[in-house]
């Protein structure tokens, strides 16, 4: 009993913490919440834990495959970058088009919430290395135990967190957003794709320090 409760408490603790961090999906919820309500976001968020199901899983399950497949890991790596200023230049591209976002909104909200946040989180590459990390460290270290049955209230802990963290940010950011309406004009043109680009920048410097750094100092 108590290692099934370690396993929730800890799996819920890295996985909450780990969905605060500002995100395109947490930005994809804001979104959906501020124009189509909670029930929506609630099948958004379904969505993603749908998927994160099975990249916890499985990650869980080849963790140390996973961290030893390097080339996998530097396609990942690269893949962060040019998607990091890709989300940048079309939030900053929506922003612009203040006629059509509306109608293009409205065409995205067309499809299922739960649709929308399975495919979202298909994309989520990044996810990968953390959840691959993590669970290799958590193991390793002792702090969950995965025989059995066990690694499923392990799962489980995590897949709560993943929901409820990102449901308390979103709904704290639209009240933030709500109540700053002169500052939440220049959310989207401006800070949104200054994040990603911030972002981004951040993911260069890892890949160079992981990647060119070594070979730069071997000339």
């Amino acid at each position: 009993m108590l290692k099934r409760a370690q396993n929730m408490a800890v799996g819920f603790l890295v996985s909450f913490i780990g969905s605060i961090p500002l995100g395109y999906l947490n930005l994809a919820g804001l979104e959906i919440y501020s124009k189509s309500g909670l029930d929506n976001l609630i099948l958004f968020l379904f969505g993603v834990v749908f998927v994160e199901t099975f990249v916890i899983y499985f990650t869980l399950l080849f963790a140390k495959r996973l961290v030893e497949n390097r080339k996998l890991m530097k396609i990942i790596d690269f893949f962060a970058v040019g998607f990091m200023f890709v989300l940048a230049y079309l939030f900053y591209a929506n922003s612009k088009q203040t006629s059509g976002v509306n109608d293009n909104l409205n065409q995205y909200l067309m499809y299922s919430p739960f649709v929308i946040g399975v495919i979202l989180n298909c994309f989520n590459f990044l996810q990968l290395p953390f959840w691959t990390s993590w669970n290799l460290y958590l193991v390793n270290a002792k702090f969950i135990t995965t025989e059995k049955k066990l690694k499923y209230y392990y799962i489980a802990g995590t897949l709560v967190g993943v929901f409820l963290g990102m449901l308390s940010l979103i709904l704290i950011l639209q009240t933030v957003f709500q109540k700053a309406n002169p500052f939440s004009k220049y959310v989207m043109p401006v800070f949104i794709p200054l994040f990603f680009i911030i972002l981004g920048g951040i993911q260069v410097f890892k890949v160079y320090k992981k990647y060119f750094k070594s070979t730069a100092l071997e000339f």
